[in-house]
């Protein structure tokens, strides 16, 4: 094998091209808007998980929905009102959550932050609809 394992140069590969590698840099990773305020890079994925890095300015708003996805949470930094069916409680750094599937939840960003989202099996649709195959 190529002395970097046969793994492209860092930088160089779209979404779908990433599928299924072991590691990705998060400095050779894009964001992406994801909503006012919002913005995410797709870290790691294949078919069975998806982690998402997700930063959220001061007062942004991930609105209220439901998926059939499992997620867990980290919250990597800020505060955050979140809610999970009809329950709230303010989050900090170090602080998780899980979201059952089908599951109504959203969040407030109190003080500007970021989440880590692990989602089971992978969001298909956080993908260009060309690649998400």
């Amino acid at each position: 094998l190529p002395v970097d394992g046969g793994w492209r140069a860092r930088g160089e590969k779209a979404h779908m091209e990433r599928k299924n590698e072991p590691f990705a840099h998060d400095a050779d990773l894009a964001w992406e808007p994801a909503g006012e305020g919002v913005t995410r890079k797709i870290l790691t994925y294949r078919d069975e998980v998806m982690m998402v890095r997700v930063h959220f300015e001061a007062g942004a708003i991930g609105p209220s929905h439901s998926h059939p996805h499992i997620q867990c949470s980290l919250v990597e930094s800020g505060v955050f009102d979140i809610t999970i069916a009809g329950h709230t409680e303010r989050l900090v750094a170090g602080d998780s959550f899980t979201v059952p599937p089908d599951a109504i939840h959203g969040a407030v960003n109190i003080e500007a932050g970021v989440l880590v989202d692990v989602f089971t099996p992978m969001r298909r649709d956080f993908l260009p609809a060309m690649s998400a195959g």
